[in-house]
């Protein structure tokens, strides 16, 4: 389902991702840790070509950009359709409702039937919890609630791949595990996903396979009880060291 292949990101003379290499199969959810700065949300946001990678392969379902060459912009309009992306912050347009926050896509990227989109808009707002809150506009909204209308938004696009970076950061802890209750019944549906996420209780019970990255490059991979009960890297044993004391 995603296929990536060699992949460098630089940002001037600093280099952030330095030859990923990275395969998730359909309907597997992939949960990316590490520290501050180590690449996480770059690999994200180059899956999606939120950020144009300096190199490298990336292939999703079908289609696969090649960036050892420049990529038309056509392309990566097509290749973006493909995944649903929901960010750190909840980005919803503050002056219309969460029903028209979810529409918005659909209608103006797909040029979807206004009726048929409402109908799916208002399907999706039940399934993330938020059926009784059409018709509320984001400053009425909790964080938590914002965040679940950027889920349902997402999904509208109905995109092979769901991206979340850092989706629940933002959140008071209290609101937190109302967004995770809804990432994980994605899961326990099939939707395929790459997650980014500091919230390891969920790594542990929802990833198929936990990536830890560092200095720009994927340091150890493998399910959640080889790389949180036994890591081989001393740099992971580090990372949950110190995540682990809290520090």
């Amino acid at each position: 389902m995603i296929a990536v292949e060699s992949l460098y990101k630089q940002f001037g003379d600093l280099e952030v991702l330095k030859g990923i290499d990275l395969n998730v199969e359909q309907g597997k959810v992939v949960v990316v840790i590490g520290p501050s700065g180590s690449g996480k949300t770059t690999l994200l946001r180059c899956l999606n070509i939120l950020e144009t990678p300096t190199a490298g392969k990336v292939s999703i379902d079908n289609q696969t950009l090649d960036f050892s060459s420049k990529v038309p912009s056509s392309k990566i309009a097509s290749f973006r359709r493909l995944t649903g992306m929901v960010f750190q912050s909840y980005n919803l347009f503050p002056h219309m409702t969460a029903l028209q926050n979810v529409m918005e896509g659909p209608i103006t990227v797909k040029k979807e039937q206004k009726a048929k989109v409402e109908e799916k808009a208002r399907r999706l707002l039940v399934k993330v919890g938020l059926g009784d809150k059409a018709d509320f506009y984001p400053f009425q909204l909790s964080g938590g609630q914002q965040q679940r209308v950027g889920i349902a938004r997402a999904l509208a696009m109905e995109p092979k791949v769901m991206l979340f970076d850092e989706a629940t950061s933002a959140l008071d802890p209290e609101l937190v595990g109302e967004v995770l209750r809804v990432m994980k019944e994605l899961a326990q549906e099939g939707m395929t996903m790459v997650v980014v996420t500091h919230e390891m209780q969920f790594a542990r019970e929802v990833a198929d396979e936990v990536i830890f990255m560092d200095k720009g490059v994927i340091v150890e991979k493998g399910k959640p009880e080889e790389i949180f009960e036994s890591p081989k890297a001393e740099r992971t044993k580090q990372f949950l060291r110190m995540i682990s004391s809290g520090v």
